[in-house]
């Protein structure tokens, strides 16, 4: 693994398929997300399996987190590599006309994403785990002592989009995540390799992936703000 990630193809190689991981997760995540538009029951039902399934809290968690972890450091480690071997070339050449904007901001939306991942993770995981394993309650209920009160993972959700200000920062930052996978998406395909017949349809189907997921999450944000 170490040899891989010491070279720049491995690195590249290594960042993509830590970029299609987290494209997985972030689909799924949707997938449970949306219910709570069509379905609060259905949204509680998904969330309780999810956060109590063992497979998920001992072994999906974890990789999730490694996963989260891989993708933005060694998005660093190549901005910097690739910075420090363009030095000569930006001497010669304008930069910003041989690419975007985003794909030389790569790291500055990265940034931002991952502020917003700590604000996420202080708004739903660490509580979570607070309730889950440190006041030892696996039961999801309102009302622990009254079996009918229902789960409360979707009047927790609401709860949390009643801010304005917080409701700001997810549409900022899922704005910023679609630019982000717009570019990340087809540079990711070009690393493994998969520049063929199917190229195109793929390019297609990753902007509609880049623009179409985060707008789904700022409609869900936008959505219990203005209805509850």
């Amino acid at each position: 693994m170490s040899g891989i990630l010491n070279s720049s193809v491995g690195r590249k190689f290594a960042m993509a398929l830590s970029a299609f991981f987290l494209m997985v997760f972030l689909l799924q995540h949707f997938s449970i997300n949306i219910l709570s538009v069509f379905s609060p029951e259905t949204f509680n039902d998904v969330s309780h399996f999810m956060g109590t399934f063992w497979v998920v809290q001992y072994l999906l968690q974890p990789v999730l987190i490694f996963g989260v972890v891989f993708h933005f450091v060694m998005g660093f480690i190549l901005d910097i590599k690739n910075r420090s071997a363009r030095k000569v070339g930006y001497v010669k050449n304008n930069g910003s006309a041989n690419s975007t904007w985003m794909s030389r901001n790569m790291v500055v939306s990265g940034l931002v994403i991952l502020a917003f991942m700590v604000l996420h993770f202080i708004d739903f995981w660490i509580p979570e785990l607070n309730v889950k394993y440190v006041q030892g309650d696996m039961s999801g209920l309102v009302d622990p002592n009254n079996a009918e009160s229902g789960y409360r993972y979707y009047e927790e959700l609401v709860h949390k989009f009643e801010s304005p200000l917080r409701v700001g920062a997810y549409v900022i930052a899922f704005v910023l995540l679609a630019l982000h996978l717009l570019h990340g998406f087809s540079s990711a395909f070009q690393s493994v390799g998969a520049n063929n017949k199917y190229t195109r349809g793929l390019k297609g189907f990753g902007k509609v992936y880049a623009i179409g997921i985060p707008l789904g999450f700022i409609f869900i944000a936008l959505y219990h703000h203005f209805n509850h």
